[in-house]
């Protein structure tokens, strides 16, 4: 299998002043990680994202979108004391990065209140992440999954695994710690691929029994322990669609946060157009079928889902933009308009 020279990685050529002003704060925020003190001082002049049981909170804009509210921490201080709860709250947020101008941004999951209450003093509402990508602007989209992702690893992480002692965290909530074993915890992402397989002129998208209806998207897997990204790609194929792979090259990687969090690696492969013949095996998928670039720009034109009367999707779409397999097929019809 011949593996092809991988896209070239797009970094925005910056002058001495922003790239200084970009290494500044990421060596802010690696202090704040590191100082807890530091850390507890930029908490008060900072911003807070809220959640309620891992669903981000979005308010609704003047022209009937949806927006991520960022709230300064004097602000959500006194709506935790108008619900009766300690200030101290505020002191459980968790770092989740920081503005151009060193402003420390923070999240904090307030599931102890009352729901309705606090969507009421925020005048917004508490939304399913799933749902949430298909309102917001994909430059707010990473941020509400690294929030959410962090979120829930401190709560799934509260014990040590070695000991079943409680772990501690620091006040950045970037690390856990076991003090009866010394052992230290940090945030992981599980690696995973997702394919966009091609056979020259047509490409190869798939459904879940869980995907909403009508919709398709480009194959995916976890890598097993000691795969390479090679490895998983070509085995993942081979398992769902019964495809052997060909050829391959890289794209790019997006943070994923679902099931848990996940490290997506985007790559194209290609097939001969001679072996193409679709071999489901298995119940993960539901359907994987051929579609040509007509049907996938039209896919794309899409900006939501189209629905019929009983409010379902009717027709054959693609995941939102601000998913790394809607990328994956745009390049794919970019490409192919250029072939």
């Amino acid at each position: 299998m011949r593996w092809i020279r991988a896209l070239p990685i797009k970094i925005q050529p910056l002058g001495s002043r922003c790239c200084s002003s970009y290494v500044s704060r990421m060596r802010y925020l690696m202090n704040l990680k590191e100082d807890d003190e530091l850390c507890r001082r930029a908490l008060q002049s900072g911003t807070v994202l809220l959640y309620h049981k891992l669903s981000p909170l979005l308010q609704r804009t003047d022209r009937g979108g949806y927006k991520l509210p960022i709230f300064q921490v004097p602000v959500v201080n006194g709506m935790l004391e108008k619900l009766g709860k300690d200030a101290e709250v505020i002191n459980s947020s968790v770092l989740v990065g920081c503005s151009d101008s060193l402003l420390a941004q923070f999240c904090l999951d307030v599931a102890e209140l009352e729901q309705n209450a606090m969507e009421e003093l925020c005048q917004g509402v508490f939304t399913d992440l799933r749902k949430a990508f298909f309102l917001l602007r994909s430059s707010e989209v990473p941020l509400v999954t690294r929030g959410q992702a962090l979120l829930r690893w401190h709560q799934t992480h509260s014990y040590c695994s070695a000991t079943g002692k409680p772990t501690q965290r620091n006040q950045a909530g970037s690390q856990r710690v076991c003090h009866s074993s010394g052992i230290t915890y940090y945030p992981q992402m599980a690696p995973v691929v997702i394919v966009l397989v091609s056979d020259g002129e047509r490409c190869l998208l798939a459904r879940q029994p869980a995907f909403p209806r009508g919709m398709y998207s480009a194959l995916a897997g976890f890598c097993d322990m000691g795969e390479t990204v090679l490895e998983t790609l070509r085995r993942e194929v081979a398992e769902e669609v019964g495809l052997e792979v060909e050829s391959a090259q890289y794209s790019s990687s997006q943070h994923w946060p679902f099931p848990q969090s996940s490290l997506m690696v985007a790559c194209h492969a290609t097939v001969s157009p001679g072996s193409s013949q679709i071999n489901l095996s298995g119940a993960e998928l539901e359907d994987a079928r051929w579609f040509t670039l007509q049907e996938v720009q039209e896919a794309l034109q899409r900006n939501s889902p189209p629905r019929d009367i009983k409010g379902e999707a009717n027709v054959f779409w693609v995941p939102p933009s601000s998913a790394i397999a809607n990328q994956l097929i745009q390049e794919w019809a970019n490409q192919q308009l250029k072939s």
